[in-house]
């Protein structure tokens, strides 16, 4: 790494906490129509692990969203950039994302799959950080609480370096 970073997160931790929520996912939703929704790009890898850690048949797809405004803050207007490809009707859907910081993103996707005839959505993050939180989102399936910190690695980035680390680090800027 060519930056300075601190170790937030370590692999086995991660590993660990990928194969609880896939147990518990299996569990909730074992009678259920099961589509898993990653938003790319961050969460493309914890979708794939956690997607191997569920031990049922299920539809796997991903979406894309923007937030668009100017470089230092966003407008707050969302737009879904790559929409799933079939049917949501009646489908249990899961959001799959690698971080909740202000939650703005997640309830706007939350609300418009419900829209769409979603019979379920429900979101699971591997980090829910509150630091910065200002719209009311719950995360169904959090994977670990961190308070602060600009992270990455495990699918994180940093101007989209970093992604392919296996741990999640602290960068310090």
């Amino acid at each position: 790494m060519d930056t300075e970073a601190s170790l937030v997160i370590g692999p086995e931790q991660i590993q660990s906490k990928v194969v609880d929520l896939g147990k518990q996912i299996t569990t909730d939703y074992a009678d259920k129509s099961l589509l898993i929704l990653g938003v790319l790009n961050g969460a493309f890898i914890f979708t794939a692990d956690l997607c191997r850690a569920i031990s049922l048949d299920m539809e796997i797809d991903f979406i894309r969203v923007a937030s668009y405004g100017s470089s230092i803050s966003s407008s707050g207007e969302i737009c879904l950039r790559k929409a799933p490809e079939g049917d949501l009707r009646g489908k249990d859907i899961l959001l799959v994302e690698d971080i909740v910081d202000t939650g703005s993103t997640l309830a706007w996707l939350r609300d418009y799959f419900a829209d769409q005839g979603a019979a379920s959505v429900k979101i699971c993050a591997l980090i829910d950080k509150t630091e910065r939180r200002n719209v009311d989102v719950h995360v169904d399936y959090p994977g670990f609480t961190v308070e602060e910190g600009f992270l990455i690695g495990y699918g994180m980035d940093y101007a989209e370096k970093y992604r392919n680390l296996s741990a999640i680090y602290s960068l310090h800027t």
